[in-house]
């Protein structure tokens, strides 16, 4: 199966296309943001403050980067466990979030809410820091400089390799890949 090919910012038809266990490319601006950014931003919305970009179709990578060496945009960028994220992520889709990357499952609450706002959550491979790193080909700090490689950052990314974990319909690859297993 060859891998399906995106262009960000996400739209809500592509969204709905999408079926877990889909191999994907992501090419376009992604932005990054770990639990803490998470916080100030869901802190932000609290307090009617503008949020550091703009949600609406946007897609947010758990990542905290490392320093990137000679000739690299960015150093390894291996996903983060995204359960960190759920207790702030059913806002960001409310406000117009369509994807998430990361590794690992999700809460139900997630769940429902890509369901119910039409969001799709991707799977970076783990252990691959490096290779994903080769896919960033331009980053600009955004915000919460203080954060350091946690802060939230600007990637441009090409034919970034990722595959669909829970799709819009909740369907969720870490629920099915065990079944398919063991038949």
């Amino acid at each position: 199966m060859e891998a399906i090919p995106l262009i960000t910012p996400l739209d809500t038809d592509t969204v709905r296309r999408l079926r877990a266990g889909d191999r994907v490319t992501m090419s376009g601006v992604i932005y990054t943001a770990r639990d803490a950014a998470h916080k100030r931003m869901i802190e932000a919305v609290e307090a009617g403050r503008p949020l550091p970009f703009p949600l609406e179709g946007q897609v947010i990578y758990y990542v905290g980067p490392a320093p990137a060496p000679p000739g690299w945009a960015v150093g390894p960028a291996g996903p983060t466990t995204s359960g960190r994220m759920d207790p702030y992520t059913p806002k960001l889709l409310e406000l117009g979030l369509k994807g998430m990357i990361g590794k690992g499952t999700r809460s139900g609450k997630v769940i429902g809410a890509m369901e119910r706002y039409e969001a799709v959550y991707f799977g970076a491979v783990g252990g691959a820091a490096a290779l994903i790193a080769k896919s960033v080909i331009k980053t600009e700090l955004v915000a919460y400089e203080d954060l350091g490689p946690e802060a939230i950052y600007r990637f441009t990314v090409s034919k970034l390799p990722l595959t669909v974990l829970i799709d819009s319909l909740g369907n969720n690859l870490y629920a099915q890949g065990p079944k398919v297993y063991r038949r």
